[in-house]
């Protein structure tokens, strides 16, 4: 019996509507392709370590150094899951792997670095920056003095006016990175930029993550002073967030992180960490990111060639950006027929987007969690069949067969 089985055994006894709502999420899931760029599905192994008792551990502090006794085997779990996230990212000096998630790894870091009221730079949000990043509604838009950055006429960032946003505004930090950027980032060139004016360098690899620890996609590890990230998208892990620092900024951040955001950790999300980097150590992890890097490839080629628009007309990693504003539908209007179709993605906003986040003139799209399934190139081009007949107005009961029929072929790991 799986542990998975004996869990819903539990819950359905002793509280049967919990254990009702996370079968219908279990349904949910098989019966549904994901093309959400944020979202994977782990192994079991890492969602039994999740479900775990150590989960009842208070951990305040970091190992050895805890405000609560009793905490030599979470001492151990965290104190592994940093060696393997050091091994796995080569040149990282030191890794954190408390925060809880991306956003809150993002605050802590500056925190640290820019202090309150510190001057930031980053990416826009319209531009494919994230919330994150100096937005205004959001707590690093509230609490340091933002401004942001966009991209050109193609989509891509465009480092000039990087270069001038961040000498007018003489910065503490500078971050790369985004939340739906689909190109490599020069992450030397903007060390420069940061650097030159006396700032420090932010990447936050939230998304390629998996594809930077496989080596498929250029790294920043050894360039940019802090590295932050989630483990759950393409590094296939458990939800919740990592910092890598240079040694000399480190015991800022670890400051940053506890006490200064969050105290006791998510011990079952730490061991859950630990697994998934001891995983993504694994030969075949770098093929299964290939696989992700040309699928995305190849998803953007197929709606390209069925006359959809791509914003920088295709990918560099896992994420595809579709530009609806030539068509007569909006991102939210696609995902909802999406989802009655079977598909999960996301409505998004593409550069220079007229319409409100809720509604938008994008979608974005992944392939992390289908390739994860075993997807290779004939069944992405189904799904660009269907993502293209969706935008064209056709009735998403007309697609659901094929869908669930994918769905069957390939199950949920």
């Amino acid at each position: 019996m799986s542990t998975a089985t004996t869990h819903d055994s539990t819950l359905s006894t002793k509280d049967p509507e919990v254990a009702a709502w996370l079968q219908r999420e279990d349904r949910r899931q098989r019966a549904t392709l994901t093309l959400i760029a944020s979202e994977n599905h782990c192994s079991a192994a890492v969602r039994e370590a999740c479900s775990s008792r150590i989960t009842d551990k208070y951990a305040e502090g970091y190992p050895n150094r805890r405000y609560y006794g009793g905490c030599e085997v979470a001492d151990g779990i965290e104190d592994l899951a940093r060696q393997r996230a050091m091994q796995l990212f080569a040149g990282a000096e030191d890794a954190n792997v408390q925060p809880h998630s991306g956003t809150t790894a993002n605050l802590a870091a500056l925190v640290a670095l820019a202090g309150p009221g510190g001057r930031i730079v980053g990416m826009a949000l319209k531009a494919g920056g994230h919330l994150s990043h100096g937005h205004d509604r959001s707590h690093t838009g509230m609490l340091f003095a933002a401004k942001q950055y966009g991209v050109d006429a193609s989509g891509r960032i465009d480092l000039d006016e990087v270069r001038r946003v961040v000498k007018e505004h003489q910065p503490k930090v500078v971050i790369a990175g985004g939340s739906s950027y689909c190109r490599n980032i020069d992450y030397a060139a903007f060390a420069a930029i940061a650097h030159e004016a006396g700032a420090v360098l932010l990447a936050d690899i939230a998304h390629p993550a998996g594809l930077v620890a496989a080596g498929v996609v250029p790294s920043p590890v050894g360039i940019a002073d802090v590295v932050t990230m989630t483990t759950h998208k393409t590094l296939r892990g458990p939800r919740g967030g990592m910092i890598l620092a240079k040694k000399e900024v480190a015991k800022q951040i670890q400051s940053a992180v506890f006490p200064g955001s969050q105290g006791g950790p998510l011990m079952h999300q730490i061991a859950g960490k630990a697994i998934a980097f001891g995983e993504a150590l694994r030969p075949e992890f770098r093929d299964y990111q290939r696989r992700v890097k040309e699928n995305a490839a190849w998803l953007a080629q197929c709606l390209v060639e069925r006359g959809l628009d791509i914003v920088t007309g295709g990918t560099d990693n896992h994420i595809v950006l579709v530009d609806l504003r030539k068509t007569d539908s909006t991102g939210a209007a696609i995902e909802e027929r999406a989802l009655a179709a079977g598909l999960a993605v996301n409505k998004n906003a593409v550069p220079g987007d007229p319409r409100p986040p809720m509604v938008t003139s994008g979608l974005r799209l992944g392939t992390a969690a289908v390739t994860t399934r075993g997807f290779g190139r004939d069944e992405i081009a189904q799904v660009a069949v269907i993502i293209d007949g969706l935008v064209k107005g056709q009735d998403p009961e007309r697609h659901r067969a094929a869908v669930q029929s994918l769905c069957e072929r390939f199950p949920l790991p």
